[in-house]
């Protein structure tokens, strides 16, 4: 089912109109996502402005990884572009000094990206004030903002570990003043040693596959072993992805984004799914693998087969899963075993299953979370425990599995546009799309984007997390 609004909404007229009148109607902006595979240089022609707290670590990768993915740097102090000077001169895209004060308001900036590795006490936060104040006016519709920190738990001294972590309250509350344009601000948190696995994370936060991810945290570390060598042209070309729930809505969107980047999907559904199931490996020349989850042998036959098919498996998507929702007075027995069953405990034996068999190392593990393992929901303690419990998951089984190059992740959708959300009480549906930063709901395909991009070997800085893609959602943490 369609947004009306957002519909109304592309109607620049109508847009005009009710602003006019004043009226209190939700007229969210559309927002700009990608429709075509990765390329080399996603971030092609668009103005992107840098600055940097005093005492910034970060400034060298955030110019080399601009510069490389094509954009056109723009810095707010002569003293910054000494960092891009010799890329810069490398690519033919030399960064440009930026007169903030007599900015032409023609001139529509795509994206910011702001070092703050630099600060470290509450006073030294004026630094964030002085760079955005500025600009804002001067941020395009669909624009990105990128801070960039440190991890506070890596700092022993109280204040320097605070003003770190005031940038969460800082990004987070940036990202709600942005979204009624469909523009998104997150933030990145590089710990010591792992300043060079800023690029893909970067890159994937200031492009337009990052549309419904609005006010999050990624922590990048590096704990886990990089032995790849790889292209950002289809980034994982040749690797076996194993896709649970592959039949429909966001396993659907998930197979044609992992195959446009070269991967071989193994698309496993029930086999009550088989024809819809079978449909999606072919239209993404890809494979099929029926079995149900919830069956205690099915984990064991799935790498068997995976093993006897492919030799291997280097992508594990587990996306299947089941709501049984009734309040827990309601709630029968089966209706909490099947969700904590299919949504958490089939999760485990599969993954166990294949890290004893034909999981490779230097693979992907990505689980399907929820925002309502965050927060919780009425009438859902049998999922909201299950999506809980999958956070759990990911973080207990990223650090044994670093050493293989092995990273595991979740992924905690907020309100996607599917065939379950079409089905709810039209107020409560309306009320869930207005609740995140952007004013809508997201799609399938903005799921499938982050998927992707944790799969890609881009990633490898980012384990044992939760990214989630709920537009900033007002629910959760």
């Amino acid at each position: 089912m369609s947004d009306f609004f957002l519909e109304l909404g592309k109607n620049p007229n109508a847009r005009k109109l009710i602003k006019t009148l004043g009226l209190p109607v939700p007229m969210p902006q559309a927002l700009r996502r990608s429709r075509d595979p990765w390329t080399v240089r996603p971030l092609a022609d668009q103005l992107v402005v840098v600055g940097a707290a005093d005492g910034h670590e970060l400034m060298g990768d955030i110019a080399s990884t601009l510069t490389i993915a094509g954009a056109e740097p723009r810095v707010t102090e002569a003293k910054l572009l000494d960092a891009f000077a010799q890329v810069g001169e490398a690519y033919g895209r030399p960064a440009k000094l930026i007169d903030v004060e007599n900015l032409d308001a023609k001139d529509k900036l795509m994206g910011f990206v702001f070092d703050a590795s630099g600060i470290s006490n509450p006073a030294e936060l004026d630094a964030l004030y002085t760079f955005f104040h500025p600009l804002m006016r001067q941020l395009a519709k669909n624009g990105r903002v990128v801070v960039l920190g440190r991890n506070p738990t890596d700092f022993k001294n109280a204040a320097h570990a605070a003003a770190q972590a005031a940038l969460s309250g800082f990004v987070r509350s940036l990202a709600k003043e942005l979204g009624k344009k469909g523009s998104v601000a997150n933030l990145v948190l590089v710990k010591k040693g792992a300043e060079e696995r800023i690029e893909g994370p970067l890159r994937w936060l200031l492009s337009a596959r990052s549309a419904f991810v609005s006010g999050q945290p990624l922590t990048l570390s590096d704990k886990t072993a990089d032995n790849e060598e790889w292209d950002w042209v289809r980034p994982i070309e040749g690797k076996i992805a194993l896709l649970t729930g592959a039949a429909r809505g966001i396993g659907k969107a998930t197979a044609k984004l992992l195959a446009a980047e070269g991967a071989h999907v193994v698309c496993l559904d029930r086999p009550q799914d088989d024809e819809l199931c079978s449909k999606v490996a072919r239209e993404v020349g890809g494979s099929v693998l029926l079995a149900d989850v919830s069956d205690p042998a099915a984990a064991q036959y799935i790498a068997e087969q995976l093993t006897e098919r492919f030799g291997r498996v280097d992508l594990v998507i587990h996306n299947a899963g089941v709501t049984r929702d009734k309040t827990l007075a309601r709630m029968k027995p089966e209706q909490w075993d099947q969700a904590i069953d299919i949504n958490l405990a089939a999760i485990a034996r599969i993954t166990d299953a294949l890290i004893e068999g034909p999981l490779n190392d230097d693979g992907r593990i990505v689980c399907l979370s929820s925002v309502a393992g965050i927060a919780g929901n009425m009438g859902q303690t049998n999922y909201a425990a299950s999506k809980s419990g999958v956070i759990g998951f990911v973080r207990a089984l990223a650090k044994p599995l670093a050493k293989r190059g092995i990273t595991v992740n979740a992924i905690a959708p907020g309100f996607i546009e599917t065939r379950l959300t079409a089905a709810i009480p039209v107020v409560i549906r309306e009320a869930g799309r207005r609740l995140s930063n952007v004013g809508q709901g997201g799609l399938p395909q903005d799921v499938g984007e982050a998927i992707t991009f944790l799969c890609t070997p881009g990633a490898v800085g980012v384990t044992g997390q939760v990214l989630r893609v709920c537009g900033g959602a007002l629910i959760g943490a």
